[in-house]
């Protein structure tokens, strides 16, 4: 099977002027060459297969967007080759806008003082989707999602989730090979967020649309991706499975605790506190142990270890002897701990 993504040792460079301070400052700007390189994306290769979920992951300023833009064909690269569905983006923008869906965050492609039934109708106008194709896709919308009640509601009155699920539908509605998702659930209540999850994922199945997702909520990674593609400063980190991410840390567990009877009582600075002092006290009896680490979720105070260097259980005893402990639970390590440690540059 051949891929419907081609990137081979893609880079994108951005000619930046160094200003300078204050009026005159602005004024020599006018006349300046002095000009630095920013090299937003650095020898970028990766494949990505037809019907794939791919995550596509890193910190602000990773360069995510640059390299979902030359995707899109909205920038051209410096160097290297792209291939989206056998074309090159940048040189054939009308084509491959035809054959790909594109939701950036809040950003609505919608129109919004339309009814949605009617954004629909242009978007089909507009990819010249043959009537029954089209029929057929809102039937399988309406058998996915309540968005019958949503058709005649214009695009303004909707909540931001309504809008969201909206957009999401109008990028999958002419079929295309491939569909990015900028942060598709930012902003989102935890029940929009699953609605939404359990939407692309239900897209993906029956129509073997290919997803980009690019996201910092590693709940949607954790539901919807098996790869996973990270980036920092314009270098790929890693390109492979989460499961095999994981096994990279199989000796990392999460210790959570209580110190606090009732916790829904506990304020978040209370709860931070109790995270501070843990962690000096850790690091003062296990000054030689680098991988134990203390955070704060949701009500628990969460101690990471790894027990290729200190038992689980020595860590539990001292803290049982320093402090009272109302309630424990054991986790293995969460996707965003492992992606974090990759950021730190702990995994290659």
């Amino acid at each position: 099977m051949e891929s419907i993504i081609t990137l081979k040792n893609v880079s994108k460079e951005f000619k930046v002027l160094n200003r300078h301070e204050g009026i005159k400052g602005g004024f020599q700007d006018l006349f300046s060459r002095d000009y630095k390189i920013i090299r937003a994306v650095n020898d970028v290769s990766m494949e990505i297969m037809p019907g794939e979920i791919c995550g596509y992951l890193g910190p602000n300023g990773a360069g995510k967007s640059t390299t979902i833009k030359m995707m899109t064909g909205v920038l051209e690269p410096t160097s290297g080759e792209i291939l989206v569905n056998g074309r090159i983006p940048y040189k054939n923008r009308t084509e491959n806008a035809q054959n790909i869906g594109v939701v950036f965050g809040q950003r609505s492609q919608l129109w919004w003082a339309l009814p949605l039934i009617e954004s629909f109708k242009l978007l089909r106008d507009i990819y010249q989707i043959d009537e029954k194709d089209f029929k057929d896709m809102m039937e399988l919308y309406e058998s996915l999602v309540d968005i019958k009640e949503l058709y005649s509601k214009p695009v303004r009155q909707m909540s931001l989730g309504q809008r969201t699920l909206s957009d999401i539908l109008a990028a999958f509605l002419h079929n295309p090979g491939v569909v990015f998702l900028d942060e598709p659930t930012i902003g989102l209540d935890v029940s929009m967020k699953s609605k939404i999850r359990d939407l692309i994922k239900a897209l993906n199945h029956e129509k073997k649309t290919t997803v980009i997702l690019t996201t910092h909520d590693m709940g949607d990674v954790d539901a919807l991706c098996k790869r996973i593609v990270i980036i920092d400063k314009g270098v790929m980190l890693y390109d492979n499975s989460i499961e095999n991410l994981r096994s990279f840390f199989g000796a990392y567990r999460t210790l959570r605790l209580r110190f606090t009877k009732d916790a829904s009582q506990l304020t978040e600075d209370a709860l931070k506190k109790q995270a501070a002092e843990l962690a000096v006290d850790l690091k003062n009896v296990y000054p030689q142990v680098k991988s134990i680490s203390v955070s704060v979720g949701e009500e628990w105070v969460d101690v990471l270890l790894n027990e290729d260097e200190i038992p689980l259980m020595k860590v539990l005893s001292h803290i049982q002897e320093t402090r009272r402990i109302y309630d424990v639970q054991l986790k293995e390590i969460s996707t965003e701990s492992v992606i974090k440690k990759i950021y730190d540059k702990e995994i290659e």
